[in-house]
């Protein structure tokens, strides 16, 4: 036994998409670096008596999502596919608890409180649901015996309305569109791609008006001088003080003036401290990162890994995509965090999780690629 791990261990090195692993680790470690520079603000501004609380906290939240990456991306497809379900269902289970005895952070009832860790079950109800639909729909096109796309949807809405009962308008656009686009790659007729996009434009419409803080945010971007962009105004002022090089690691202000630097505007600290060069190498990671999967996507064999592969991928081009407009005002401010970026226990951990279901599925193992080049 004690010989055979080496030779897994090798067989796993030798397989898993090392380019996916370790623009994953530079985003992580840029996550480090950046909670190193706005930590102390953050915990001045909490009254904390040690300046790196929020760095420890954020470190230990790595090394545990590094450690779950790597087990869960040694898991074979199917094994990757029983994960997702149970998660989903363990994330269902806990978001309805939420309702009852949820921890609420403004005006949202969204964390469940475990002593000095609050998880947020959303997160990983993400990663789960499109890896579930993306099996579901696939199964359907391959003749399976099962209405599968009337399982993904039935699951989909009840993943909406626990979703909205929190509220969180901004997880639903995100988990919506994401469904949409496996949804599409699955073989969906345009006729369906104009029933969905009515539906998205009536629903959107139904929330401005339904949900006050939804008009306001809306309100306030369309209209600046409807209401308070004291953030908005403060993180676009960040990035341009920021220049190409920068103000200098520590010496950024928008880390003392925002409440959410740490988490929410983490991209305005980077783009001050460290100049335009910094911005978009992030950029570039996250582009990096959704074009390899999608690469990968073209080649794999298997339709149910196609799906779930394109699916994850988009996840985490969208968050990012989302996070860095409304950095830049270019989109109504969303508390969605930057991927593996910002900090934040319960993202590091599921976004971990999806990452390690991504690497699961895109690891080379015999039949699963088609190959490069054909006689």
């Amino acid at each position: 036994m004690i010989q055979a791990f080496p030779r897994a261990l090798g067989m796993w090195w030798r397989g898993i998409d090392r380019t996916l692993l370790f623009v994953v680790i530079a985003l992580v470690t840029t996550g480090l670096v950046l909670s190193m520079a706005a930590s102390p603000a953050a915990a001045e501004r909490l009254g904390l008596d040690d300046p790196f609380y929020f760095l420890y906290r954020q470190s230990v939240f790595a090394g545990l999502s590094l450690i779950s990456l790597l087990a869960i991306s040694a898991l074979s497809p199917k094994g990757a596919r029983r994960l997702a379900v149970i998660a989903l269902m363990g994330a269902f289970i806990l978001m309805a608890a939420t309702l009852f005895i949820g921890h609420e952070v403004k005006g949202a009832t969204r964390w469940l409180r475990f002593g000095p860790f609050s998880l947020q079950p959303s997160e990983f109800l993400k990663p789960a649901l499109l890896v579930t639909a993306a099996w579901l729909f696939s199964e359907e096109k391959r003749g399976a015996p099962v209405p599968g796309r009337i399982i993904a949807f039935g699951l989909f809405a009840v993943a909406i309305g626990l979703l909205m009962l929190q509220p969180d308008f901004g997880q639903s656009v995100l988990l919506t569109l994401c469904f949409g686009g496996i949804f599409f790659a699955s073989g969906l007729s345009w006729i369906w791609v104009a029933v969905l996009g009515g539906l998205a434009a009536s629903g959107s419409t139904l929330a401005y008006f339904t949900f006050p803080h939804i008009a306001s945010r809306v309100d306030r971007f369309l209209n600046p001088e409807s209401g308070d962009t004291y953030q908005i105004d403060r993180a676009t002022e960040a990035i341009s003080r920021g220049g190409i090089a920068g103000v200098g690691p520590g010496e950024g202000e928008v880390k003392h003036l925002l409440p959410d630097a740490h988490t929410d505007f983490i991209f305005s600290v980077a783009a001050e401290e460290f100049g335009l060069m910094a911005s978009l190498s992030i950029i570039g990671l996250f582009a990096i990162l959704v074009t390899r999967a999608w690469m990968q996507v073209m080649r794999l064999q298997n339709g149910f890994a196609q799906l779930a592969v394109a699916g994850l991928a988009l996840q985490f081009g969208l968050q990012s995509l989302v996070n860095i407009a409304v950095n830049l005002n270019l989109i109504p401010p969303k508390g969605m965090t930057l991927p593996f970026v910002s900090y934040g226990g319960s993202s590091m951990l599921a976004l971990a999780f999806g990452a390690g279901l991504l690497l699961a599925f895109t690891r080379r193992r015999p039949g699963a690629y088609t190959p490069r080049f054909s006689a």
